[in-house]
């Protein structure tokens, strides 16, 4: 089956869905999900958007306290354009029905949250639940929108590349994407002269996330097999602060709680963070981490805590009702009780390497939100400005788009694009093989790549990553196609890029801790990881 859309869109959070729908006014768009429209990073994201809004706050200092965070590998002129985008961007999400937290004082001011690393009260939210708020709003507009149609339980498998067709090397378009309809178990060929893929981050990669399930680094995998640059795959950024709780399934526990004065404590009661960090507990997230992995590793114990309980019962339980409502669900009152917390796989900062409008370096391929390594984050990401990126980013991407690529969709869409030939591949008989696979990779991911690294842990994790890697392609050759296989298939690819990246700095900087280099070397690394 071949389907011609003016543009494709992997993937339906806050990236993809602003892309589709500025994009709709130009053409027939198309967004493929691979699960449900709830199921996307956007979603889940507690804390909200940064942005300049107030007169107490300047772009200025919003700069610089992203470039502070990023530990010198930001790039100046992109924090520039997403900060002073910013304002822009939060009016077009408020003409589409997203709705902010305002203050009780009669001002009708927004009320503004301070996050780690933020000098300033910018992050604007939606109570606690920012994301949700933010997806539910522009998936009304994107589902009533004439020009865009929503694919769900579709996962990509591969772009669709012009040189693989023509046997011509030299000419690397993208042409859309081969995609896999889950509930009918067939594959079908989206052609498009634009494909933005906006599928989120990599967090299943690790054993323990605060991502939903179907961060599993799909786009960035799909990017780079296509032959896609990418870069800074090293710097993963871990949660400081997850709900500990062997059933909750590493619940995030806002930053914006510390924002508001939470302290983080050992379990014996012990403030710790004023021996990591002037900031104290508002330290960025990449020192938060580390000093919460070091003191775990120095005591023993399981986690360490977040005490709120010295705040207002009534401020806590109105300014976090959901993270309230979800801490009694397990058994902890905030306003009485510590949060038992942990640092958890969390946020990826590199990713497919794109320019300032959101460009790979495959003609017709746009990457946008946490799959794209646009030169914002650094080292390390500002709290916060993830949400921004993706709506400065995503506008950005489909002006350029209209303008560079419609013009020539007619003869685009007239390439003889084969369809999906499955060849010889047979139903499985040994599906143990891939949840095997699965528990493996995020297991040494976990234990050898996690908040602090050696150069051994690396070396022994690209070992079996290789091995692990040459099982998955001889099974996706040899049986038909699901979701798990795929999805395996992009978490050792994704593995197997962050593991080279760290591999290739030799150094300790933001989020990637080398023990064996505990210091940073800005003479040799003062330069982002491209591969």
């Amino acid at each position: 089956m071949i389907e011609n859309v003016d543009f494709l869109v992997i993937g339906g959070g806050l990236a993809g869905m602003s892309f589709a729908l500025d994009a709709a006014q130009w053409g027939k768009v198309a967004i493929y999900v691979k699960k449900g429209d709830h199921d996307a990073n956007t979603f889940y994201a507690q804390g909200g958007i940064a942005s300049v809004t107030s007169e107490e706050d300047s772009f200025s200092r919003h700069i610089e306290d992203t470039l502070n965070a990023g530990a010198g590998l930001c790039n100046p002129e992109i924090v520039r354009i997403t900060v002073e985008e910013g304002p822009d961007a939060i009016h077009w999400l408020r003409d589409r029905g997203v709705e902010f937290s305002r203050r009780a004082d009669g001002t009708n001011t927004f009320d503004l949250g301070k996050e780690g690393g933020h000098t300033k009260r910018r992050v604007l939210h939606s109570g606690d639940i920012t994301g949700r708020a933010i997806q539910l709003a522009l998936l009304e507009k994107v589902r009533s929108h004439p020009n865009i149609e929503y694919f769900e339980r579709h996962m990509a498998i591969d772009l669709i590349m012009k040189h693989k067709i023509t046997g011509d090397s030299r000419d690397r378009k993208c042409l859309g994407a081969y995609v896999f309809d889950e509930e009918k178990g067939e594959v079908k060929a989206v052609v498009a002269p634009v494909t933005l893929l906006a599928t989120g981050g990599a967090g299943k990669v690790y054993l323990y996330t605060s991502n939903p399930d179907v961060s599993t680094g799909d786009g960035v995998a799909i990017a780079h097999r296509a032959g896609a640059r990418v870069g800074n795959m090293e710097f993963i950024q871990f949660h400081p602060t997850c709900l500990f709780h062997p059933k909750a399934k590493s619940f995030l526990i806002s930053e914006a709680l510390r924002g508001e004065g939470g302290i983080l404590k050992t379990i014996s009661g012990e403030s710790f963070m004023d021996r990591y960090h002037e900031m104290g507990s508002l330290a960025p997230r990449d020192v938060v981490a580390h000093a919460i992995d070091i003191e775990l590793k120095r005591s023993g114990d399981e986690h360490v805590v977040l005490d709120m309980t010295h705040l207002d019962a009534d401020f806590l339980v109105h300014r976090f009702p959901n993270i309230h409502a979800e801490c009694l669900n397990w058994g902890v009152d905030m306003t009485v009780d510590p949060i038992p917390v942990v640092p958890a796989a969390h946020y990826s900062c590199g990713g497919v390497l794109v320019d300032e409008y959101g460009h790979s370096s495959v003609a017709g391929l746009y990457v946008v939100g946490e799959a794209a390594c646009t030169g914002l984050h650094g080292a390390n990401r500002l709290a916060s400005n993830s949400l921004l990126e993706a709506v400065v980013f995503a506008r950005r991407a489909a002006v350029h788009a209209h303008r560079e690529y419609t013009s020539v969709c007619e003869a685009w869409s007239k390439h003889q694009v084969p369809i999906w030939d499955k060849g010889k591949a047979v139903p499985s008989d040994e599906r143990v093989v891939i949840s095997h696979i699965w528990d493996e990779i995020r297991r040494f991911m976990w234990n050898y790549v996690g908040i602090s690294r050696t150069v051994e842990r690396l070396r022994r994790a690209k070992s079996r990553i290789d091995l692990v890697r040459g099982e998955i392609d001889s099974y996706y050759w040899k049986y038909t196609i699901d979701s798990d296989l795929l999805e395996v298939r992009n978490i050792a690819v994704v593995s197997d890029l962050i593991i080279s990246s760290a591999m290739n700095r030799m150094e300790s900087r933001g989020l990637h801790c080398l023990l064996d280099f505990p210091d940073r070397d800005d003479e040799r690394f003062l330069r982002p990881t491209i591969l």
